[in-house]
């Protein structure tokens, strides 16, 4: 016999508590227990009831006599950007979760990869808990997407959709979204902690126990992080995230957690009349217009994500205040790393801007924390100050330190490669790394050691 009872439950990190809380006591934070109502079952029942054919509860095995693929072998969505994200492609059995603000694209990347991982041979079902088929199928003529191998169901019922994944037996299936789908046997609301715990749970088990891939689509709360309790995060095996907004005219797709591939990798699209469109050269959207780029506080660099080096243009603005405390803002850079380096250069280059505002900001709409990037940033914060324009053929790489002194960054030559390709003539990094620096690369290299001799060889430069 199955009984109702009353708990409160923390939606960061789902900690249970018989009364309600102002702070959770698992993860310290405030206003996060949320009531529900859940069904309480006998243990003995409930656990036999979901072991009951489930084939991953079986015999225990010697890890020497299992036999293991030498490499996994992989099924590529068709999307460059979205396998390089995840490593190559789809692992049988992988269960991602894509999470993003509403509107972002989510639906419409899923349609996407599924179509194509359709056309590939694979038996794909598509499972919309808040669309028609009439509206998937309307988007699907809107992106060209066509395919006899994609099938679409429209349903909130979980034991719905796993009888029709019994049935249809696809080799992947997609999921839009988790904060629709509810467990028949619970009691509370769609999207509550337990109903999206349990529901994950259910189809983590459907795919693992049938090698088929999964892709869980899922909101995120105001703060940017996903809806819902932590440990969903643990369960699945791929976290990718939307790191941008919906106005944003490029789509930054990031790896959070990814146990088949790398994380440091991004993927880059853009949203166009047939969806979502990739990017293959992320430097062109990243640099605004050269021929206007002889004006003060723009200094280009090169960022390294992943395997993928980018071209940044950082811009800087420094301006007289009329408040007592000057204003420090950063757009896509951390704020309290331009705050670092504009103590340093107050510092080191004796530039007051005690009675200015500074505002830095990187080109496009992307967020880096690449520490290569500070040279740039703190040269076009003094361009700015000078009212001076940087030579637009030049880029600079440097991490900046406390001290003033310029620091190497790792993979300088495929930042300078990518430089060189892009047309660039010189570029400005740490002395150690021009003096190491033995191969040709195309960009002729010129050494500073810290702030003041940076300053001095840039600006004699431009004469």
């Amino acid at each position: 016999m199955a009984r109702l009872k009353t708990i409160y439950r923390c939606q960061e990190c789902a900690y249970n508590a018989p009364k309600p809380l102002g702070q959770c006591p698992g993860c310290e934070a405030w206003n996060s227990m949320v009531e529900e109502v859940v069904e309480v079952r006998s243990a003995a029942l409930s656990g036999l009831a979901r072991m009951k054919g489930d084939a991953s509860s079986g015999s225990v095995a010697l890890m020497d006599a299992i036999k293991a693929p030498a490499c996994e072998k992989r099924a590529a969505t068709g999307l460059a950007e979205l396998d390089r994200l995840m490593g190559g492609g789809l692992v049988g059995g992988q269960v991602v979760l894509l999470a993003g603000p509403p509107g972002i694209g989510k639906s419409t990347l899923m349609l996407q990869a599924a179509a194509r991982l359709a056309s590939g041979g694979s038996k794909g079902l598509y499972v919309s808990g808040e669309e028609s088929l009439k509206q998937v199928s309307s988007r699907a003529l809107r992106l060209g997407v066509k395919t006899d191998s994609l099938f679409l169901l429209s349903e909130t019922d979980l034991s719905k959709v796993l009888a029709a994944l019994d049935q249809l037996k696809p080799d992947f299936f997609v999921l839009d979204s988790m904060q629709t789908i509810y467990h028949p046997e619970l009691a509370s609301a769609p999207g509550s902690v337990a109903q999206v715990r349990e529901c994950a749970a259910e189809l983590l088990r459907w795919s693992k126990n049938r090698d088929a891939s999964a892709f869980l689509l899922g909101h995120v709360t105001k703060d940017g992080t996903l809806a819902g309790p932590k440990v969903l995060e643990h369960m699945v095996d791929t976290v990718l995230y939307f790191d941008t907004e919906r106005h944003d005219l490029l789509r930054v797709l990031r790896a959070q957690k990814n146990r088949f591939g790398p994380t440091d990798e991004i993927g880059l699209f853009s949203m166009g009349e047939k969806g979502l469109q990739e990017v293959g050269d992320a430097s062109s959207f990243f640099i605004a217009d050269r021929e206007d780029s002889r004006q003060p506080g723009r200094a280009l660099s090169v960022a390294l994500e992943g395997s993928r080096p980018m071209l940044i243009e950082v811009q800087a603005l420094v301006v007289s205040t009329r408040y007592p405390l000057p204003r420090r803002m950063a757009t896509g850079l951390d704020l309290n790393r331009v705050l670092v380096l504009l103590a340093a250069m107050e510092k080191h280059l004796r530039l007051r801007l005690e009675d200015r505002d500074v505002f830095a900001s990187l080109a496009g709409g992307v967020r880096l924390k690449d520490p290569a990037l500070d040279l740039a940033c703190c040269l076009a914060v003094l361009s700015s100050a000078k009212d001076q324009a940087l030579p637009a053929d030049w880029v600079m790489i440097g991490e900046v330190g406390l001290l003033g002194q310029i620091g190497r960054v790792p993979h300088l030559e495929t930042r300078l490669k990518e430089a060189a390709k892009a047309g660039f003539k010189k570029a400005l990094v740490a002395s150690r790394a021009a003096r190491e620096m033995t191969r040709g690369i195309g960009l002729d290299l010129l050494g500073a050691a810290d702030l003041q001799q940076a300053a001095e060889r840039l600006f004699k430069d431009i004469g």
